[in-house]
């Protein structure tokens, strides 16, 4: 396994600097995926590129979305020689002291998913914890299995050939609905999924990028999709289980 860092940001030049930082301790190349973010962050980000030599910064130039970010740095892993990318957000919600515990489940089980499990504090507002449990039914009812425990935690264990072969092959959502699509995805296409419980905190006056309204929609729209194709993909399964239908 040669796994890489791999953080997309949008704005977040405050945070990211104690981001970056929290990582040093795990020695892995780390590429920041600017998705065309303001003057001061790209100033932050070429001196934490000058000053680091572990850490390199893509640049998009402009705004497509958290998808779209994370697709640009899974295909740029890959091309680098990277096998595996361990991603996390650039508002320093995750907690750097879990990414040994990612790194080894991702070492055990190298084909497999390898997804953050939350462990909230108060900081969590209500409203996201309820709308992730909805998120959490959804999946698990588009994959007919229990295998997600959480679909929408940005800290994962991402094995990229699999990963990249299925955006190769499927269009997918460019905002913050394609996390859980790409879980649906890579699921279906028999990507083992592992679960490791992780801490989030929610930082008073954080920026935040999910807008209510339209990433609920988006979320919505997939999610009734998945749905949709439900009965053609559970039939699909059943027919390669048994061997095609006999004869």
């Amino acid at each position: 396994m040669k796994p890489c860092l791999l953080i997309p940001i949008f704005d977040h030049g405050e945070e990211i600097t104690g981001v970056v930082e929290s990582l040093a301790p795990a020695q892995l190349p780390c590429l920041i995926v600017d998705d065309g973010s303001n003057a001061a962050t790209r100033a932050v980000l070429a001196d934490l590129a000058e000053q680091k030599p572990w850490v390199e910064v893509h640049r998009r130039p402009r705004n497509g979305g958290r998808g779209a970010a994370l697709k640009t740095g899974y295909r740029e892993a890959l091309a680098r020689g990277y096998s595996h990318a361990l991603q996390l957000d650039a508002d320093g919600q995750h907690d750097a002291r879990d990414v040994p515990a990612f790194l080894s489940a991702m070492r055990e089980a190298p084909d497999a998913l390898v997804l953050g499990a939350p462990i909230f504090d108060a900081s969590a507002p209500k409203v996201r914890l309820y709308g992730r449990q909805l998120s959490r039914g959804l999946v698990w009812l588009t994959t007919w299995s229990f295998d997600v425990s959480d679909p929408l935690c940005g800290f994962r264990g991402v094995p990229l050939a699999a990963t990249v072969a299925w955006l190769d092959a499927h269009a997918s959502g460019d905002h913050m609905e394609f996390d859980p699509e790409l879980v649906i995805g890579l699921h279906r296409a028999g990507v083992p999924v592992r679960n490791v419980p992780t801490h989030v905190v929610y930082r008073p006056g954080g920026l935040s990028h999910f807008d209510a309204l339209r990433d609920n929609a988006r979320l919505t729209a997939v999610y009734t999709r998945k749905l949709a194709g439900l009965l053609p993909w559970a039939f699909s399964r059943l027919v390669a289980r048994t061997g095609g239908g006999g004869r």
